[in-house]
C-alpha cells in the first residue's frame, strides 16, 4: 500500500496522464470564460462536447493502461473497477437525478478513498458512462459529467489518512460538501451560453467580482435545491453504510490481494 493507505498508488507515468485529463476538463469547463466579446467561437459546448468525449475517453483507458504497466494496476483490479462502475451505473436507474437524488455518488466516494486517486477519477468517470448508457441520459453533458465525477473520485483519495469513526465522519462532510460543488461545476457547462436576467447571466467582458456575483444569484435560486438533495443523500449513505462498505471493500481487496507481490517456486521433481 501506499503511504496514505490506499491500494492502488499513482505513480509517476499514470500521474502525468491523470495531469492531462485534469487540463482537459479545466480547458473544457474553462475556455468560455477566456474568450472575447464578440469572438467567433461556438456559443454552446453543444459544438465542443464530441471533441471533449474523444480527448476523455482515450485518456482514461491510458490511466489505466499506464497503470498496468507501472505494475500499480492488476487485472483483479481492473475487474473491481468494473464492477464498482456497474454498481454505481445501475444506482443512478434507481434516482436518474430526480431531485438530485445520486446515491451512485457514495460509490464513486467510498471506491476513491480505499482504492486512491486514479483509480477514484476513472472509476467517476466510467460510473457516470455507464449509468448514461442505462438511463439514456446519453447528451452534450456526458463528457462535462465524466470529468466533474472524476474529480469527485480523485479527490476522496486525498483525504486524509485516518481510520475508524473519524474516517467516516470525513467522508460524510466530503460527501455533503462535494455533492454541492459537482452541482456548481457542472452548471459551467451551460451557464455562460444562456440568458437568465441581468443579475443572474454571464456577462463576456465583465469583471471576476461581477460574473461570480450573478453566478452565486443563480446557483443560490436554481441549483442549490436540486444539489441538496445529492449533498444529503450521499452524506446518510456514508455516514449509515460507511463503516460496513469501506470493510467489506478492504476485505475485498486483501482476499484479492491487490498488493501481494508474485512469488514463483520451482515445480516439485
Amino acid at each position: 500500500m501506499s503511504a496514505a493507505g490506499t491500494l492502488v498508488p499513482v505513480r509517476l507515468r499514470p500521474g502525468l496522464v491523470l495531469a492531462a485529463t485534469f487540463v482537459v476538463g479545466l480547458v473544457a469547463f474553462g475556455w468560455p470564460f477566456l474568450t472575447r466579446p464578440g469572438s467567433a467561437l461556438d456559443t454552446s459546448h453543444s459544438g465542443d462536447a464530441p471533441f471533449v468525449f474523444v480527448a476523455v475517453l482515450p485518456l482514461l483507458v491510458a490511466v489505466v493502461l499506464a497503470e498496468l504497466t507501472s505494475g500499480g494496476m492488476d487485472a483483479k483490479a481492473v475487474a473491481m473497477l468494473g464492477m464498482l462502475a456497474a454498481v454505481g451505473g445501475a444506482l443512478r436507474a434507481l434516482g436518474p437525478g430526480t431531485a438530485g437524488l445520486e446515491p451512485s455518488f457514495a460509490v464513486i466516494i467510498l471506491g476513491g478513498r480505499v482504492f486512491g486517486r486514479g483509480f477514484g477519477y476513472v472509476l467517476g468517470a466510467v460510473t457516470l458512462f455507464t449509468g448514461a448508457l442505462i438511463t439514456g441520459g446519453v447528451g452534450p453533458w456526458l463528457p462535462f459529467q465524466m470529468v466533474a465525477a472524476g474529480w469527485v473520485g480523485f479527490f476522496a483519495g486525498c483525504l486524509p489518512s485516518v481510520r475508524g469513526r473519524a474516517e467516516v465522519l470525513w467522508l460524510t462532510a466530503y460527501s455533503f460538501v462535494v455533492g454541492g460543488v459537482y452541482g456548481a461545476v457542472m452548471n459551467l457547462w451551460f451557464w455562460p451560453f444562456a440568458s437568465y436576467g441581468p443579475e443572474t447571466s454571464y456577462v463576456a467582458g465583465a469583471s471576476f467580482a461581477t460574473n461570480a456575483s450573478h453566478y452565486a444569484v443563480f446557483y443560490a435560486t436554481t441549483s442549490l435545491p436540486w444539489d441538496l438533495g445529492r449533498s444529503v443523500l450521499s452524506g446518510v449513505v456514508v455516514l449509515l453504510a460507511g463503516s460496513a462498505l469501506l470493510r467489506a471493500l478492504r476485505r475485498a481487496s486483501r482476499r484479492a490481494a491487490f498488493d501481494a507481490a508474485a512469488e514463483f517456486e520451482a515445480a516439485p521433481r
